[in-house]
């Protein structure tokens, strides 16, 4: 089943073979690959748009909390399309784009800006914009923040003789916190750099840009007790539940459920990485006035605390959490009182120099 977060790995690995992805796109359209499915009925007319998201449990969220609703208030069905970002993006670089409305990661569409993938946006035509209060880093010229997932840290709550991990730096103090260390690989998310260097004393607002040398260096240091690099996001909390390591890098509901379990685990929050999930509408849209109403309700408050009912998913408007119960709004990484203690992923830097950390990730990981 596919994660939205996984979105970031998927266009990497596509980016480059856009000329490639024109037969792909081709052959998508003749024979059906790209899965698709409508949502709603008893539409009030003939009005159709098309929306691209990832599918799984995210896209079953998203058309319970969103595609559903919006037919019902506006008669316009929505037909949903879980394509990959090259054939996606050879179909617009054809004129001929399969979709409307793109769901993707905010890194993602700033991609696709660079490859004139993307229509400039009317904000006149999004109140929800300002209704919602979306911040203003999360509103580009062509595409606007719904959503984010936040990376951090969680551990067993048996461990560590009733002491609680308060930072990075005991994420990485092992004498302290003994046992074992999961991190994530590229293939999962973003290096996590910016995790060694809180843990050596860097500020949360002097992160960027990034001190890889120093990264590297901090590193280093954990990298015998690191037990095991996931990629996906279950691998964590499996990881923690069998007791393999003691403490691992997460995405930050991705251990709920094992709470809920009575497993012995629990997320911190401090130093969490934000990465930003959002709307777009490709370039050459056929239902450009469609996709913009979809893109507008998506965005209010109501509909932004209705999918974080339905999926671990943190709205972007601050008006959402207050539509939301305390517990509800207290078990997402958002809410006002953790949100500060995060920090947001800079995109620009990351897409300058995402390639070479890599690379040189891999070297490292492999000694």
């Amino acid at each position: 089943m596919k994660d939205a977060r996984i979105d970031r790995r998927l266009f990497l690995r596509g980016i480059g073979g856009v000329t490639a992805g024109v037969a792909a796109a081709t052959a998508l359209s003749a024979c059906g690959t790209g899965t698709s499915r409508s949502v709603g009925s008893g539409g009030k007319g003939g009005k159709t748009v098309v929306v691209r998201d990832s599918g799984g449990s995210y896209g079953a969220a998203l058309q319970k909390a969103i595609y559903t609703p919006f037919t019902q208030e506006t008669g316009i069905q929505v037909k949903v399309l879980n394509l990959d970002d090259a054939p996606l993006l050879a179909q617009i670089k054809q004129g001929r784009p399969q979709c409307d409305l793109i769901n993707n990661s905010m890194m993602s569409h700033t991609k696709y800006v660079k490859q004139d993938a993307l229509e400039a946006l009317d904000l006149d035509r999004i109140k929800s914009v300002k209704s919602a209060k979306i911040p203003e880093a999360q509103v580009t010229d062509h595409a606007v923040g719904s959503s984010f997932y936040g990376a951090c840290m969680a551990y067993r709550t048996d461990e560590f003789g009733g002491k609680k991990p308060q930072s990075w730096a005991d994420f990485w103090d092992t004498k302290v916190f003994q046992g074992g260390r999961s991190m994530c690989n590229p293939d999962g998310d973003l290096p996590e750099l910016e995790f060694a260097l809180l843990a050596d004393g860097v500020p949360i607002d002097k992160l960027y840009p990034l001190d890889v040398d120093r990264a590297f260096k901090v590193l280093t240091q954990l990298r015998g007790d690191i037990k095991k690099f996931w990629d996906s996001g279950p691998l964590p909390g499996v990881l923690l539940s069998r007791q393999e390591v003691t403490m691992s890098t997460v995405w930050d509901g991705r251990i709920a459920d094992l709470e809920k379990q009575g497993v012995p685990v629990t997320r911190q929050l401090n130093g969490m990485r934000r990465q930003f999930q959002g709307y777009a509408i490709a370039k050459g849209a056929a239902n450009l006035d469609a996709a913009y109403q979809l893109m507008d309700f998506s965005l209010r408050a109501e509909s932004q605390a209705a999918l974080a009912k339905a999926f671990p998913s943190n709205p972007s408007s601050p008006l959402a959490y207050s539509k939301l119960t305390e517990d509800e709004r207290n078990a997402l990484a958002g809410a006002p009182k953790y949100y500060d203690k995060g920090f947001d992923a800079d995109v620009d830097w990351w897409l300058k120099n995402e390639s070479a950390v890599t690379k040189r990730w891999l070297e490292w990981a492999r000694g």
